[in-house]
């Protein structure tokens, strides 16, 4: 039960903490990923040294589709598991997860292009320092998500996800969040960055 709190005849109900505290965490995020992006564009066309992102970056427009696909997919888990759909809902987060695990292989494929390929590292110059550290940051946050994605998903499996829609809903603001940023990743690196 939420506590209430009279003030002027008027009954004033708390903010959920859990909702606060997504939007707090959110709000860090966001500032911490704004960091990463405002130096990758500082920095762009400043190394002295290749290669180039024009000559090893390619638009990653699959993974792009299964990453921004799974904020779909989540969505539609979120509103089975509150109307206590389960099965509906387990295989809708199995379906995010594997979304998600789909685009982490292929940022992990391409790191491996560009390692092995094009000889780019974080140490190579200026642009492999921001790539890997923006991307990977990103891409650490998915890791993230994923993982919580699969304890509920196993949590779902033992019949332990009744009447946690309101949990659910959190995990899924912060999946919306990690989709939401990756368009911005997405436009600075392989959009404006080539």
């Amino acid at each position: 039960m939420t506590p209430t709190i009279a003030i002027n005849q008027m009954e004033w109900t708390l903010p959920d903490r859990g909702r606060v505290g997504l939007l707090c965490l959110i709000a860090t995020e966001f500032a911490l990923f704004t960091i990463f992006v405002v130096a990758y564009l500082f920095y762009i066309g400043k190394s002295l040294t290749g290669p180039m992102p024009s000559q090893v970056l390619e638009l990653p427009i699959w993974p792009t589709i299964s990453l921004l696909s799974s904020s779909i997919t989540v969505g539609i888990a979120e509103r089975a598991l509150k109307s206590n759909q389960q099965q509906k809902f387990k295989v809708w987060t199995a379906m995010t997860i594997l979304l998600g695990l789909e685009f982490l292989r292929n940022t992990a494929l391409e790191w491996r292009h560009l390692i092995n390929d094009f000889h780019l590292k974080i140490t190579t110059n200026l642009f492999g320092t921001t790539f890997y550290s923006l991307v990977g940051l990103h891409a650490s946050h998915v890791a993230l998500g994923l993982t919580l994605l699969l304890l509920t998903l196993g949590l779902g499996l033992r019949g332990s996800m009744k009447g946690q829609s309101r949990r659910f809903e959190l995990l899924a603001w912060y999946w919306h969040f990690v989709d939401a940023v990756w368009v911005v990743v997405f436009t600075v690196v392989y959009v404006i960055g080539r």
